[in-house]
């Protein structure tokens, strides 16, 4: 499965990223298919995102999955659906908290005076 990522490049405390489809399996630093853009976190407000929409759309249609950092990038853009991917952020959040509520409940109680 072909994922689309971000590969870091830049040095120390000055991060850099690739946007590139790379096989599912593959390192982070590893073989890349293709690269499709950068993101500069560092850098001024227009001058952050350079993307080949034609390209990403071509992968997102040969069924290429995006990570959650890179979908967020690709709906800021417009060239996801930013309103179906922040629900499915908040459905995905509700659903951790609520199975972390119910490993609390269920975790015994220690009793404080105890050691």
């Amino acid at each position: 499965m072909v994922r689309i990522r971000l590969k870091r490049m830049g040095r120390r405390n000055r991060p850099f990223y690739r946007i590139n489809a790379i096989e599912k399996r593959n390192k982070r630093d590893g073989v890349v298919l293709e690269n499709l853009g950068w993101y500069d976190p560092i850098a001024d407000e227009g001058k952050q995102i350079l993307l080949k929409e034609d390209r990403i759309k071509h992968w997102l249609g040969a069924g290429a999955q995006g990570s959650d950092t890179v979908n967020g990038l690709l709906a800021k853009a417009n060239l996801i659906d930013a309103a179906k991917w922040g629900a499915f952020i908040k459905e995905r959040n509700e659903r951790r908290s609520a199975a972390r509520a119910k490993a609390a409940a269920a975790a015994p109680v220690k009793d404080p005076k105890k050691k």
